[in-house]
Protein backbone atom coordinates (compact mmCIF):
# COMPACT_ATOMS: atom_id res chain seq x y z
CA UNK A 1 0.00 0.00 0.00
CA UNK A 2 1.21 2.98 -0.81
CA UNK A 3 2.23 6.30 1.77
CA UNK A 4 -0.28 8.16 0.39
CA UNK A 5 -3.12 5.84 0.50
CA UNK A 6 -1.88 5.54 4.53
CA UNK A 7 -1.96 8.71 4.89
CA UNK A 8 -5.77 9.36 3.75
CA UNK A 9 -6.46 6.23 6.22
CA UNK A 10 -5.06 8.17 9.14
CA UNK A 11 -7.02 11.49 7.81
CA UNK A 12 -10.29 9.56 7.55
CA UNK A 13 -9.96 7.75 10.77
CA UNK A 14 -9.05 10.96 12.65
CA UNK A 15 -12.19 12.58 10.58
CA UNK A 16 -14.74 10.03 11.89
CA UNK A 17 -12.70 10.42 15.59
CA UNK A 18 -13.83 13.77 15.65
CA UNK A 19 -17.29 13.40 14.51
CA UNK A 20 -17.33 10.74 17.17
CA UNK A 21 -16.08 12.98 20.01
CA UNK A 22 -18.03 15.94 18.27
CA UNK A 23 -21.71 14.34 18.55
CA UNK A 24 -23.99 13.97 21.29
CA UNK A 25 -24.02 10.44 20.29
CA UNK A 26 -23.92 7.96 17.23
CA UNK A 27 -25.88 4.39 16.04
CA UNK A 28 -24.92 1.47 13.90
CA UNK A 29 -27.21 0.28 11.53
CA UNK A 30 -27.15 -2.69 9.12
CA UNK A 31 -28.67 -0.73 5.93
CA UNK A 32 -28.77 -3.67 3.52
CA UNK A 33 -31.44 -4.38 1.29
CA UNK A 34 -32.50 -0.40 0.81
CA UNK A 35 -32.99 0.95 -2.20
CA UNK A 36 -31.02 4.09 -2.82
CA UNK A 37 -34.82 6.30 -2.34
CA UNK A 38 -35.31 4.63 0.99
CA UNK A 39 -31.42 5.39 2.23
CA UNK A 40 -32.20 9.26 0.39
CA UNK A 41 -35.36 9.63 2.43
CA UNK A 42 -33.91 8.39 5.77
CA UNK A 43 -30.61 10.81 5.11
CA UNK A 44 -33.56 14.05 4.61
CA UNK A 45 -35.50 12.65 7.96
CA UNK A 46 -32.11 12.63 9.83
CA UNK A 47 -31.18 16.01 8.29
CA UNK A 48 -34.37 17.04 9.64
CA UNK A 49 -33.28 16.39 13.35
CA UNK A 50 -29.99 17.82 13.24
CA UNK A 51 -28.24 14.26 12.39
CA UNK A 52 -26.22 12.86 9.70
CA UNK A 53 -25.51 10.01 8.10
CA UNK A 54 -22.41 8.44 6.80
CA UNK A 55 -21.36 5.24 5.18
CA UNK A 56 -17.98 4.67 6.92
CA UNK A 57 -16.03 1.21 5.97
CA UNK A 58 -15.75 -0.78 9.21
CA UNK A 59 -11.87 -0.87 9.18
CA UNK A 60 -11.67 3.15 8.81
CA UNK A 61 -14.61 3.10 12.16
CA UNK A 62 -13.08 0.73 14.19
CA UNK A 63 -9.75 2.20 14.08
CA UNK A 64 -11.71 5.73 15.30
CA UNK A 65 -13.53 3.46 17.70
CA UNK A 66 -10.87 2.41 19.56
CA UNK A 67 -9.02 5.50 19.40
CA UNK A 68 -12.20 7.66 20.60
CA UNK A 69 -12.20 5.47 23.67
CA UNK A 70 -15.47 2.98 22.50
CA UNK A 71 -13.59 -0.53 21.41
CA UNK A 72 -17.16 -2.49 22.42
CA UNK A 73 -18.44 -1.07 19.17
CA UNK A 74 -15.52 -2.38 17.06
CA UNK A 75 -16.78 -6.01 17.34
CA UNK A 76 -20.49 -5.21 16.18
CA UNK A 77 -19.41 -3.65 12.75
CA UNK A 78 -19.47 -6.59 10.49
CA UNK A 79 -21.02 -5.97 6.70
CA UNK A 80 -22.54 -3.10 5.60
CA UNK A 81 -23.22 -0.17 8.32
CA UNK A 82 -24.47 3.06 8.24
CA UNK A 83 -23.21 5.78 11.14
CA UNK A 84 -25.81 8.28 12.29
CA UNK A 85 -24.55 11.10 14.05
CA UNK A 86 -26.53 13.33 16.10
CA UNK A 87 -25.39 16.79 16.77
CA UNK A 88 -28.28 18.70 18.42
CA UNK A 89 -29.80 15.91 21.12
CA UNK A 90 -28.81 12.22 22.78
CA UNK A 91 -32.26 10.69 21.70
CA UNK A 92 -33.00 12.16 17.56
CA UNK A 93 -30.29 9.49 15.80
CA UNK A 94 -31.37 6.45 17.42
CA UNK A 95 -35.03 7.71 17.12
CA UNK A 96 -35.14 8.61 13.48
CA UNK A 97 -33.56 5.13 12.86
CA UNK A 98 -35.84 3.01 15.00
CA UNK A 99 -39.00 4.64 13.16
CA UNK A 100 -38.04 4.26 9.58
CA UNK A 101 -36.80 0.83 10.69
CA UNK A 102 -40.66 -0.17 11.17
CA UNK A 103 -41.53 0.66 7.73
CA UNK A 104 -38.64 -0.79 6.25
CA UNK A 105 -37.56 -3.88 7.60
CA UNK A 106 -34.78 -4.20 5.13
CA UNK A 107 -32.90 -1.56 8.11
CA UNK A 108 -31.71 -2.72 11.59
CA UNK A 109 -30.44 -0.94 14.22
CA UNK A 110 -27.53 -2.39 15.80
CA UNK A 111 -25.70 -0.43 18.71
CA UNK A 112 -24.79 2.93 19.29
CA UNK A 113 -23.08 5.72 21.77
CA UNK A 114 -24.98 7.66 23.35
CA UNK A 115 -23.71 10.69 26.12
CA UNK A 116 -20.17 8.52 25.96
CA UNK A 117 -21.59 5.01 27.01
CA UNK A 118 -21.82 2.36 24.75
CA UNK A 119 -25.31 0.74 24.50
CA UNK A 120 -26.12 -2.69 22.80
CA UNK A 121 -29.07 -3.52 20.63
CA UNK A 122 -32.01 -3.37 23.34
CA UNK A 123 -30.07 -0.32 25.10
CA UNK A 124 -29.97 1.42 22.06
CA UNK A 125 -33.99 0.35 21.14
CA UNK A 126 -34.99 2.04 24.51
CA UNK A 127 -33.24 4.77 24.11
CA UNK A 128 -35.27 5.48 20.90
CA UNK A 129 -38.33 5.06 22.63
CA UNK A 130 -37.66 8.11 24.60
CA UNK A 131 -39.49 11.44 23.33
CA UNK A 132 -37.12 14.16 21.69
CA UNK A 133 -35.77 16.96 23.68
CA UNK A 134 -38.56 19.10 22.48
CA UNK A 135 -41.52 16.49 23.88
CA UNK A 136 -39.87 16.30 27.23
CA UNK A 137 -39.47 19.95 27.77
CA UNK A 138 -43.56 20.52 26.59
CA UNK A 139 -43.99 17.80 29.40
CA UNK A 140 -41.69 19.14 32.03
CA UNK A 141 -43.25 22.78 31.48
CA UNK A 142 -47.26 20.88 31.29
CA UNK A 143 -46.02 19.38 34.97
CA UNK A 144 -44.65 22.66 36.40
CA UNK A 145 -47.87 24.69 34.79
CA UNK A 146 -50.49 22.37 36.08
CA UNK A 147 -50.06 23.18 40.08
CA UNK A 148 -50.12 26.64 39.39
CA UNK A 149 -53.49 26.06 36.75
CA UNK A 150 -54.92 24.38 39.71
CA UNK A 151 -54.17 27.10 42.00
CA UNK A 152 -55.32 30.01 39.86
CA UNK A 153 -58.41 28.41 39.80
CA UNK A 154 -59.33 27.76 43.36
CA UNK A 155 -58.22 31.71 44.16
CA UNK A 156 -60.73 32.11 41.23
CA UNK A 157 -63.32 30.42 42.64
CA UNK A 158 -62.97 31.10 46.53
CA UNK A 159 -63.19 34.88 44.88
CA UNK A 160 -66.25 34.82 43.24
CA UNK A 161 -67.53 32.88 46.88
CA UNK A 162 -66.72 35.62 48.86
CA UNK A 163 -68.68 38.42 45.97
CA UNK A 164 -71.62 35.77 46.60
CA UNK A 165 -71.61 36.00 50.44
CA UNK A 166 -70.66 39.99 50.78
CA UNK A 167 -73.81 40.34 48.00
CA UNK A 168 -76.58 38.22 51.00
Amino acid sequence: MSEKAIARKAELVNEVVEMMQNSNSFVVADYSGLTVEQVTTLRRELLDNGCQLKVIKNNITKRAAEIAGYGDLASELTGPNAIAFSYEDSVSAAKVIYDFAKSNKALELKVGVVDGEFMNNEKIQTVATIPNRETLLTMIAGGLLQPIKEFAIAVDLHSQNLEESAQE
